[in-house]
């Protein structure tokens, strides 16, 4: 069961960018070892809604709370919370020149500080997690994309975060790919790791979450879980877009 006091908390987050108002009060609890798992349209504000969690984005008002602390406080140093929120993009925004081993320990040296020694360790350890210790000396352009997107949460687990967050980390690849990396998500979701994703992914999000939420328009229309959502959703749109998406 989650425990009382959620390791995330959104309270009336609103985020424009001039006129446009991209999320619109939006409240939301994400408890420790959750996963839940966002869909909507393209263009509803759930890319907007991670960048506004781990201080990409900067809201334009609520609150931000996560493990405790106001992000959207005065005076927060965000570099240092977002230590324990690992992000896992769309693109795989990994450094070309460098190999597999170099883009993990990257990080490692420059946000926590590790000694060469320690970094590498870290790094072969979380290569290992994603299945590709025999990929360490490769470079990006020598990997397919499900095995970059790897690297990248390899990336992101070296840190060791509290939180994952993933924007949608299958769109850019074949659909041949996409197995490989969501097998790798439900082992790290297996591991007890929190987790908020954003993705197309219904199967996915039908069996791994713990809780799906829809977004339209920049509002939270309906979340419950998974059985409730796909089988008898309360919401006309909830259920209109459920039946155009699964229909394909």
């Amino acid at each position: 069961m989650p425990e009382i006091e959620p390791i995330l908390s959104i309270k009336g987050l609103h985020k424009s960018f001039g006129h446009l108002e991209v999320l619109k009060d939006i409240n939301l609890e994400v408890h420790l070892r959750e996963m839940i798992v966002i869909i909507g349209p393209s263009g509803s504000g759930k890319s907007t809604l991670l960048r506004c969690v781990n201080g990409l984005e900067q809201p334009s008002a609520g609150t931000v709370v996560f493990a405790g602390i106001d992000l959207t406080g005065p005076g927060v140093n965000i570099n240092r919370v977002r230590k324990d929120i690992g992000m896992v993009f769309q693109a795989f925004n990994l450094y070309p020149h460098m190999t597999a081993l170099g883009n993990v320990t990257l990080a490692l040296g420059r946000v926590m500080k590790m000694s060469k020694k320690e970094a590498v360790e870290r790094a072969r350890a979380a290569l290992d997690e994603v299945g590709l210790n025999d990929k360490i000396d490769v470079y990006p352009n020598q990997l397919s994309g499900g095995q970059q997107q790897r690297v990248g949460i390899a990336r992101a687990l070296a840190l060791e975060p509290k939180i994952m967050l993933f924007d949608e980390p299958t769109s850019a690849l074949d659909p041949e790919l996409v197995g490989g990396v969501l097998e790798v998500m439900r082992r790290v979701r297996a591991e007890g790791m929190t987790m908020l994703v954003v993705s197309h992914e219904m199967g996915f999000a039908k069996e791994a979450a713990d809780r799906v939420v829809f977004i339209n328009d920049g509002e939270i229309v309906e979340q419950g879980k998974p059985s409730e959502m796909f089988v008898s959703p309360k919401q006309p749109r909830t259920r209109e877009f459920l039946s155009r998406i699964l229909s394909r």
